[in-house]
Parts: C-alpha cells; sequence; structure tokens
C-alpha cells in the first residue's frame, strides 16, 4: 500500500481578491506551503498548481507520516525542442521587438519574478516547479543562425534575458548562451542583455569584440546591497558584491554597461536606490534605470507568502504602498504605467532616481548599437558568390 496521499480540489478561478492587506486567503484549504527543509535555497514558499489546471493537488498526512518522506525539491532541466528560438512582441513601452530566452524557468529563484507565471503554460506551478523543473534549448544557436539567414529578416538589436536569466546556474555547464553571442558576433548583429548572473563576466572576450562595432551592451540588476535581503529574495542569484565586480570588469572591458534597480519594492528596498547608484557608478556604470516592482497573476500571491515568512512586520506597509502606486490594485498592467507606477509615492521615487543620477553623472549620454555591419549568415547548401 501507497503511503503517499494527495488531495485533488477543483480549482479555484484566478481573480483579484478584494480583501484588505493581511486577511486570510478566501481558499484556506489550499494551504500549499512547502516545509523549509523541502524547499531550501529557493525563492517561492509553496508550489500550487497552475491556473490552466482543472484540478489543485496539496499534499496532506494521512496517518503514515508519509509528508516525512518526501524528498527536497531538486533542480531537473528537460529540453525544449522549440522550432524558432526568436520571440516577437509588439508592446508600445518597451524599446526591443525581439528577443531569445535560452532557458524556460529560472534556478535563480527570485520570488518577484514577472516571467513565473509562464510556467503555467507547461502545466506547472509558478512556483516551486518555476525555479527547479528548467528547460533548455541547446539548438538555440542553430536555430538563430537558419532565422538570421532567412531572406526577409531585417536586423534590429535582440534582447536577451528580458525574461528569464541566460546566465542563470545551469548556463555554466551547458554554454548555451555563448553559442549564441558567437552566432551574433559572426553575423555582426547587435544585442543587449539583462542579467543578475556575474558569469556574464566569462564572455567578456566575445562582448568585448562586439561592443568594439557597438554591437553590445549588457545590464545587471542590483535589487539590493544588503547581502541577507538579496539572499532571502533572490536565493540562487550572484551576490550583490559580485554583481558590481562584474559591472566594473565589463566597463573596463570598454562594454556600455546599465544597472538596473529592478524592482524597486516601497518599505523594503526603496530606501537603497541612492546607493545602489553611487556603488555602480564608482565600479564605471555610466547609465542605469529602474523598475517598480510587478505583481501579475500568481506572482501576486508567493510575494504575499513570502513577505509573510520574511518580514511580516513589513505585510500590510508593503502593500498598502504598492496599491497607492498601482490605482488602489495589487498590479496594474497598463502600458506607460506599469514599470513605473502612479501616484504621489512613484513620483518621488522616481524624482529620487534623478536626482541621483544627475548627481553622478549616470544617462548622460545613452549608447547606440548599430545593425550596419549585418552580414546575413549563409543557408546549409547555399552557393557562395563568386564575386
Amino acid at each position: 500500500m501507497s503511503r503517499a496521499s494527495s488531495h485533488a480540489l477543483k480549482h479555484p478561478p484566478v481573480t483579484a481578491p478584494s480583501e484588505p492587506a493581511g486577511a486570510p486567503s478566501p481558499f484556506p484549504e489550499l494551504a500549499v506551503a512547502i516545509e523549509r527543509e523541502r524547499r531550501r535555497g529557493r525563492g517561492a514558499q509553496s508550489n500550487a498548481s497552475g491556473r490552466f489546471e482543472a484540478e489543485a493537488r496539496i499534499a496532506f498526512d494521512d496517518g503514515w507520516q508519509s509528508l516525512d518522506e518526501l524528498p527536497p525539491f531538486k533542480t531537473t532541466v528537460a529540453l525544449d525542442t522549440a522550432r524558432k528560438v526568436i520571440t516577437r512582441n509588439d508592446s508600445p513601452d518597451i524599446g526591443f521587438d525581439r528577443s531569445i530566452n535560452p532557458y524556460r524557468g529560472c534556478e535563480h529563484g527570485c520570488v518577484y519574478c514577472f516571467a513565473r507565471p509562464t510556467h503555467a503554460y507547461l502545466g506547472l506551478s509558478p512556483g516551486l516547479d518555476f525555479e527547479s523543473k528548467l528547460f533548455a534549448k541547446p539548438d538555440a544557436p542553430q536555430l538563430l543562425e537558419k532565422e538570421l539567414a532567412a531572406p526577409d529578416y531585417e536586423p534590429r538589436m535582440i534582447a536577451i534575458g528580458t525574461n528569464t536569466d541566460p546566465y542563470q546556474p545551469i548556463e555554466r555547464e551547458r554554454k548555451i548562451m555563448r553559442g549564441i553571442l558567437e552566432v551574433l558576433e559572426r553575423a555582426g548583429h547587435p544585442v543587449g542583455i539583462v542579467t543578475k548572473s556575474a558569469l556574464v563576466t566569462r564572455d567578456i572576450d566575445i562582448l568585448a569584440r562586439m561592443a568594439k562595432r557597438n554591437l553590445a551592451k549588457v545590464a545587471l540588476s542590483v535589487t539590493s546591497l544588503d547581502p541577507q535581503l538579496a539572499r532571502t529574495m533572490e536565493p540562487r542569484a550572484s551576490t550583490p558584491a559580485k554583481r558590481l565586480e562584474a559591472l566594473r570588469q565589463l566597463s573596463e572591458a570598454g562594454i556600455p554597461t546599465t544597472v538596473m534597480v529592478a524592482p524597486v519594492i516601497p518599505a523594503l528596498n526603496d530606501s537603497e536606490i541612492e546607493r545602489i547608484l553611487d556603488a555602480a557608478a564608482h565600479a564605471g556604470v555610466k547609465e542605469a534605470s529602474y523598475i517598480l516592482l510587478r505583481l501579475p497573476l500568481e506572482v501576486r500571491d508567493l510575494f504575499r507568502e513570502w513577505l509573510m515568512a520574511n518580514y511580516p512586520d513589513r505585510y500590510r506597509h508593503v502593500f498598502t504602498l504598492i496599491r497607492d502606486m498601482r490605482g488602489g490594485r495589487d498590479y496594474d498592467s497598463q502600458w506607460g504605467t506599469r514599470m513605473k507606477g502612479t501616484g504621489p509615492m512613484a513620483w518621488m521615487i522616481g524624482r529620487r532616481f534623478e536626482i541621483a543620477c544627475e548627481k553622478l553623472g549616470l544617462n548622460k549620454r545613452r549608447s547606440k548599437l548599430t545593425s550596419d555591419h549585418f552580414a546575413r549568415p549563409k543557408s546549409s547548401g547555399q552557393q557562395l558568390s563568386l564575386f
């Protein structure tokens, strides 16, 4: 007889709750928190079923102490056999129309990651599944080269790292991102990278050569200078000190660098805006940006759980301020304001950021990438020209 049991419930619809901050869950029977030992080193506190699933399954003790036998969450990597690697978008409030994600899911485990809900499309949880059940695209470099070789392809900057981090821990062995950069360098194609990992310095050789031709720039997100807060909030990302050192190395190699104070979380890390910018400027950074905390779909409840588990005394204050900057809601997805928020508190954060940048000489000039060097890769079997 099996000693492990589960309980299946009809999955409740995902709707914005109307209860005030701090109120109990409207679905108390869906207690999906995972024991600390099983999720050690992870960001999310729970592993609730995705919103597209017909049933929600939760573990419960059937009297045989079966929960004591459940193993800790371990990282697994499956293959993503995508036919194309370039993803297109037409969002009017972001500065790129195409991107590449070498991986689905991210082992960094940042609790606030707005990409978490994408795991629901795979039938997995945006919680612990997102940071432990990963998907890699080993054919990404070959697929990219094929897409760049298409006769109708028009080059524009490709953004990498805008969804999941291309330099998360598994990249150290798989080197998919390095293969992508090799293709882009050969083709003379511009690329902008966003990461939280010091592993990006591994590819300084390629990035420096590309930067000399205005083909590459790198942005590192520094959420906090407090190592304890950073480790709690971003458990498997590089420490703040290593990120600042990576910015220094990239800058010294002539690669245009940007520090991203992202996300700014009121009453948690917003007091560090000026210090983060100052540290980055001393590391040689010339550009900076910030993004206000975003809580779409399942991210809202995951962040709530994390906040209650780690900073319960700040819970009410944090969400009160978030709603003040989101028109009274936990999140407002409206284009043009979703990144910065609205209202007096959002204005004050923006003004503090601008004043600090002005004092430090940041954003005096914006690096611009070019597509003038683009040379379409030769398709397999294509005859070379004699002239």
